[in-house]
């Protein structure tokens, strides 16, 4: 029995994916052998070269006249864009991207590509890494060459944190004409290079891990190759597709083009059951979490009673070249502890699929061990989606005990609990950065979304915190269903008046995920009406609120923007724009050298 665990791009392509080491560590401890590829470093690690990019540049001059052509026996003046054939808009979008690189970006074209390796080892390079003005210097250029990767692709873009495009929709019939379409398809000309190769020894179990929107169309072309070309059973996990599961399970044709079956949910225990199932042993309906299709009819699984994570074996690096990862440091996603110990936040979704469950401190000082000793990686992002007071000290205290020498940085709730005390020795033992979730500030939003901590005592611990050595990141958030304009310029007020405390920010837009608990009592957050959803594959629902209207928000998004530029004064943080680089930052020179350092552009 041989399984092979593949992670699709796109993904911030700057440490490996939790999922398929943690996955891997399960199987192998089942006796099962596994291979694992990261396809996404990969294909980065493919097209920021100087010979695609000139590829990407001839290929683009070579169609533009032919796409001129094409788009003119549909024109017509009276025609609005949403009029053309859909084929037709992917067209007339390429052809004014490939247009304005041609007449005012001739200086990309011509010098991009000889700039890109250079750029490329900046980032891997440990010396030229922690040197700001080359590291910026290096990602605009890769910015810039993963622009002229694109534009024979166009409207889809790549970037390092996005797979974009303004006419994808999470509908299926959307998704397979992306999928399907060589012309905007970045994706499909690399797999025919290299998928033979990853079927070079016979596999029975191929398993795509799809975690994010931007993994979608990599992912799916990626199983559908591989449906047509092996016998191997393919199945799809990770985190997306559980979250619309009603949904896909209607779709027959998804799993007869892309998977023979998917995974949902917490997936360790799972993919040993069904390996287990591929190979003979157990019936596919004992696999619990299991979507598949029998006799033309769709097959739901039990749900799993969720391994602990104390019982889960170590995670698995064997088979990763580290060395092709966009970064000097590897800063590896752990796990303590999975689920929300809060649960109670009314906006939030982030845990849905999960159970509470945390891992001894022991196991997990030990595990670092390991992983330090192993791979030589001594950075780590801890992903739960909060580490509580208690359990931060305790960890502080094993790690000290043990002298592990590693940094490390997590998501954290502002809890009166988190005393100067336990943050000074959390520091001690490694915490450099912590990212809080701040929210807003307002108080009649806080008590909407029912953070259930102390508001006025936010400020006390961001000081204790910053006193310890320990950066401040606040998650903040616009467009809450009941929030005015008035709720959100208290929220920007607060972050410009507080920079020496909140060293950093991170502004989203609120969604309203399909699992919220917003949706059992509406009224009471504002909402008027909550639209039936045209995109079946969307995790989220659009909706009618008393708060902001679309132009209000996207004026505060803005003067949110102008303000805090003012406040924060071109800080570096700006322009390192990842958390991990924020965070490698931070370990090497210091909360305050990082806060000082201003980064003129």
């Amino acid at each position: 029995m041989k399984v092979l665990l593949l992670f699709p791009p796109q993904w911030t392509p700057l440490s490996p994916h939790f999922a398929i080491p943690s996955l891997k560590g399960q199987l192998e401890h089942n006796g099962f052998s596994t291979k694992v590829f990261d396809l996404n470093i990969d294909f980065y690690n493919k097209i920021l070269n100087k010979s695609f990019l000139i590829k990407s540049i001839d290929k683009s001059s070579k169609m533009f006249q032919g796409l001129l052509k094409d788009i003119s026996k549909y024109h017509s003046p009276t025609k609005q864009f949403a009029d053309y054939p859909f084929n037709i808009q992917n067209k007339m979008l390429k052809y004014t991207k490939i247009k304005e690189y041609l007449t005012k970006k001739k200086y990309e074209l011509e010098n991009i590509p000889d700039l890109i390796h250079e750029a490329v080892s900046i980032l891997k390079d440990e010396k030229d890494f922690y040197n700001p003005d080359l590291l910026i210097r290096a990602l605009n250029i890769i910015d810039a060459g993963l622009d002229i990767a694109s534009l024979p692709y166009t409207p889809t873009s790549i970037t390092f944190d996005n797979y974009a495009n303004p006419l994808f929709k999470l509908t299926y019939d959307n998704i397979k004409y992306y999928c399907f379409d060589k012309d905007t398809n970045i994706f499909i000309e690399y797999y025919d290079e290299i998928v033979d190769n990853l079927l070079e020894e016979d596999v029975d179990y191929i398993g795509i891990s799809i975690n994010s929107s931007t993994q979608i169309v990599g992912g799916l072309t990626l199983s559908h190759l591989l449906k047509k070309k092996t016998k191997a059973h393919v199945n799809i996990g990770g985190n997306f597709f559980g979250r619309v599961i009603d949904n896909l399970a209607k779709e027959k044709e998804f799993f007869e083009l892309f998977a023979d079956s998917v995974l949902v949910e917490e997936g360790e225990r799972p993919v040993v059951e069904l390996a287990r199932a591929i190979s003979g042993e157990i019936p596919f309906d004992n696999v619990p979490n299991l979507v598949f299709y029998r006799d033309g009819a769709p097959v739901i699984t039990k749900k799993d009673i969720p391994m602990k994570l104390d019982d889960m074996s170590n995670i698995s690096l064997d088979g990763y070249d580290l060395s092709k990862y966009f970064c000097a440091d590897i800063v590896m996603p752990v796990q303590s502890s999975r689920g929300c110990y809060w649960r109670k936040c009314s906006f939030c979704d982030q845990d849905f699929g999960q159970n509470f469950n945390v891992k001894h401190t022991e196991k997990f000082v030990s595990e670092l061990s390991e992983i330090k000793e192993k791979y030589g990686i001594r950075h780590f992002e801890f992903i739960d989606e909060s580490v509580g007071p208690s359990y931060m000290e305790g960890l502080a205290d094993e790690l000290l005990k043990n002298g592990v020498d590693v940094k490390y940085f997590c998501n954290a709730r502002l809890e009166r609990a988190f005393s100067k005390e336990i943050l000074e020795k959390a520091y001690k033992s490694g915490l450099s950065m912590i990212l809080w979730g701040f929210e807003s500030g307002s108080n009649k939003v806080m008590e909407l979304i029912n953070k259930g901590i102390d508001i006025d005592k936010r400020f006390e611990i961001l000081k204790d915190s910053t006193d310890a050595g320990i950066w401040n990141f606040a998650f903040i958030f616009f467009g809450f269903p009941a929030e005015t304009v008035e709720d959100a310029e208290k929220t920007i007020k607060i972050i410009c008046d507080n920079v020496d405390v909140i060293h950093s920010y991170g502004r989203s837009v609120f969604t309203m995920g399909k699992h919220t608990k917003l949706r059992e009592d509406p009224q009471k957050y504002g909402i008027i009406s909550i639209k039936e959803q045209q995109q079946e594959f969307a995790p989220f629902y659009d909706f009618d609120s008393v708060g902001m209207s679309k132009k209000e928000l996207h004026d505060v998004i803005a003067k949110c923007t102008l303000e805090c530029n003012k406040a924060y004064d071109k800080p570096l943080w700006m322009y390192l724009r990842f958390r991990e680089l924020l965070f490698l930052y931070v370990a090497r020179y210091g909360v305050d050298w990082v806060r000082k350092f201003k980064f003129n552009a």
